[in-house]
């Protein structure tokens, strides 16, 4: 019998989430995410000091203030990874937007058409790419102006039904619905034992899932965030699903039946719920504890980890300089 890993492939696009180079050339994932935290644990790994490097010797020859020029590498760094992967991955390459950009709309429109500028350069086409953007009100509305000019994106650090259905709204290609931090936020508040069926971010993707296909949205549903292969094995049949190298490895020893457990097959249609408006997404939002904290917990990690990778890129600077 194949392995479960084989199993979820056909019948889930399997999705990498890493920046590990070796790993991803090792799984052979249809597509791959990163994130400021895997891009940061990739640039202090010494295997990609040759990568580390080129950017920091362009980044030596730019002009501009020392933030300026620091930023400037971080995202040239950010783009070179993802440029590997697009060399590894037959499909698309998901880049995040700098998260301290999270409630400016027009600031993540920048980076992102500078984003798809630098891959372009590269040799990349935007069809490869998405953009990464947090599922903020402000994030949600720069990628529909993404979307009409033909960049597709993925809204991650998404928690919540009100989330989902303003991207659907904007036209978002993808998004991804966090699964392990929706659990972590109930195991901390005193729930559970759960299994794979009762999993609270299992349940938030399937509700999510059988939404937009009752509804006939075609925007990509792609669970991400696990913290086990039971809740892997509980969205089977998602239209993709983004998994760590640890949890894929995990997949690919286990044996037995892989049943299907979402499929768009028997979702009663139904019309379109009201579109939302700024005040009502707000609201909703905000009456939704877990993801409100969830959101606003990811938004600070992410920018922590953005920080702590600027530092290190001007530290590198500060010691070239030295020598």
């Amino acid at each position: 019998m194949p392995s479960k890993l084989d199993q979820l492939r056909a019948m889930t696009v399997v999705v990498a989430d890493t920046g590990d180079l070796d790993a991803v050339r090792r799984l052979k994932p249809q597509d791959c995410t990163t994130n400021p935290t895997l891009l940061l644990k990739a640039v202090e790994t010494p295997a990609y000091a040759s990568i580390v490097d080129e950017a920091l010797n362009w980044g030596r020859s730019q002009a501009g203030s020392r933030e300026g020029v620091v930023g400037a590498i971080c995202d040239r760094l950010a783009v070179a990874f993802g440029a590997e992967l697009a060399g590894i991955v037959p499909g698309r390459v998901s880049t995040e937007v700098d998260a301290d950009l999270s409630f400016d709309t027009a600031a993540t429109v920048e980076k992102a058409r500078a984003i798809i500028k630098a891959y372009e350069v590269r040799g990349i086409g935007r069809e490869r790419i998405l953009i990464k953007i947090a599922s903020t009100w402000e994030g949600i509305r720069a990628a529909e102006i993404l979307q009409k000019e033909g960049v597709d994106c993925n809204l991650t650090l998404l928690f919540s039904q009100v989330q989902a259905q303003a991207c659907a709204e904007a036209g978002v290609f993808l998004i991804s619905p966090f699964v392990g931090r929706i659990l972590d936020w109930h195991v901390k508040a005193g729930g559970g034992p759960y299994t794979g069926e009762t999993d609270p971010g299992v349940l938030s993707v399937r509700r999510i899932y059988e939404s937009y296909k009752a509804q006939g949205i075609e925007t990509v549903v792609m669970g991400a965030s696990f913290r086990n292969t039971a809740e892997i094995e509980a969205l089977a049949g998602c239209d993709r699903l983004t998994i760590s190298p640890a949890l894929l490895d995990e997949l690919a020893k286990a044996e037995g039946d892989l049943p299907r457990k979402l499929s768009p097959e028997g979702v009663a249609k139904v019309a379109p719920v009201p579109r939302l408006d700024e005040k009502s997404f707000r609201f909703a939002l905000n009456e939704d504890a877990m993801a409100t904290e969830k959101l606003s917990e990811g938004i600070r990690s992410f920018v922590k980890d953005l920080r702590s990778l600027r530092t290190l890129v001007a530290k590198h600077l500060e010691e070239a300089k030295a020598a």
